[in-house]
């Protein structure tokens, strides 16, 4: 932003494209400290239709409706734009702690032939001669490659057919995975720490005019509390005052996540990981903890009180695979070339996937993640 000062009057409509020629000088009084005097102004592209709303104020006052139906345009207004230029941040601190961290980034099909988390959820698509849908995730194919390169990251979409119309679902939205092998849930969770420290970080460092112009600070953690599943619906003082009771098999839900996260904030923790969900919770290749099988080995991570991530230890036997897959009624010929990898030995390993929109909604403290997601995919949005 510039402010620019000419003789005379020049025909500029709001929003104009404009080549400006002139000399610049310092003013403190001015955006950024300088003034351009100019000599010249020529308009590039003049405005065929007035805008909906007004982007020349500090606040867009629009509907997220309205704002989603002309996305074109309210990406102009500089609140919108910053959120976006945090999510850009966050995704390159990501892309580049792991990198130094000694994973290669993958890039896997977003078309396949099978379901990834049992078979619920997936989106079809016309494929010549063949069923084929697109990818829930990329779990089965991050697996597969920790065989070959051991550590790997994979920035992508991800997409799920969810009956959801809530604040914090998607049927598309960017999926930050990471796979690891030769680790166990401590150093998983450990690693995500770091990772999301880096991540931080990286926001800090780049988007800090974003930061200033939200208004927000950064949560800032040596370490993150970990508890298990068990212990958080034990909490009963707190959960049952408000309605929430759960069986041993149950996952929490919202309302319990957002009332754990803040009781961790009372405390002085923004995150929280949540450890060990019992079995019928998690996927096929959830791996069971050996000393109480029927939990995994698996976590969540909530972020004031909403589902970030989730993660654990994956099953790497080939043989308990199989077994797992029989469990869950999931027939093993459709897993072929996944299985293959395990037939021929597997390290132990473990992954987690971020939710990118998630992640940055609740950093800038947006009510609905559609605020944070640059062209929403969800029941009713397939525009623009």
């Amino acid at each position: 932003m510039i402010q620019v000062v000419t003789e005379g009057e020049v025909d500029l409509p709001r929003e104009a494209v404009v080549e400006v020629v002139g000399r610049s000088r310092a003013d403190g009084r001015a955006p950024g400290g300088v003034e351009v005097q100019a000599t010249g102004i020529t308009v590039l592209a003049r405005p065929a239709v007035r805008l909906p709303f007004d982007i020349s104020k500090p606040v867009l006052h629009a509907s997220l409706e309205t704002v989603l139906d002309h996305r074109a345009l309210s990406l102009r207004h500089p609140r919108v734009a910053a959120v976006f230029r945090i999510a850009a941040a966050l995704a390159g601190g990501f892309r580049e702690h792991l990198t130094a961290e000694g994973c290669t980034e993958i890039h896997t099909s977003k078309l396949v032939a099978t379901a990834t988390e049992g078979g619920a959820g997936l989106f079809s698509v016309e494929y010549p001669g063949r069923p084929a849908y697109l990818a829930q995730s990329p779990q089965l194919y991050k697996q597969i490659c920790v065989g070959a390169f051991e550590r790997v990251f994979e920035v992508g979409a991800v997409y799920r057919n969810e009956p959801h119309e809530t604040a914090r679902h998607l049927n598309e939205y960017t999926s930050l995975d990471v796979e690891v092998g030769f680790i166990d849930l401590d150093g998983l969770l450990d690693l995500e720490t770091g990772l999301l420290r880096a991540m931080l970080q990286a926001v800090q460092a780049r988007a800090a005019g974003a930061r200033e112009t939200l208004e927000i600070t950064l949560p800032s953690f040596d370490s993150i509390p970990r508890i298990r599943l068990s212990e958080a619906k034990d909490r009963k003082d707190r959960l049952a005052a408000h309605g929430l009771t759960y069986k041993p098999e149950e996952d929490l839900d919202p309302a319990g996540e957002r009332l754990l996260g803040r009781v961790f904030a009372e405390a002085g923790h923004d995150f929280v990981f949540v450890t060990h969900y019992p079995v019928p919770a998690r996927p096929f290749y959830a791996l069971p903890d050996p000393a109480e099988p029927a939990v995994t080995l698996s976590f969540d991570l909530l972020f004031r009180g909403l589902e970030v991530t989730t993660g654990g230890m994956r099953i790497h036997d080939y043989t308990q695979l199989r077994e797992n897959m029989a469990r869950f009624h999931l027939n093993p010929d459709s897993f072929t070339g996944y299985l293959e990898a395990f037939a021929c030995g597997m390290p132990p390993h473990g992954g987690f996937a971020i939710g990118l929109e998630r992640l940055t909604a609740q950093l800038v403290g947006a009510t609905n993640i559609r605020w944070a997601t640059l062209f929403p995919r969800d029941l009713h949005r397939l525009e623009p």
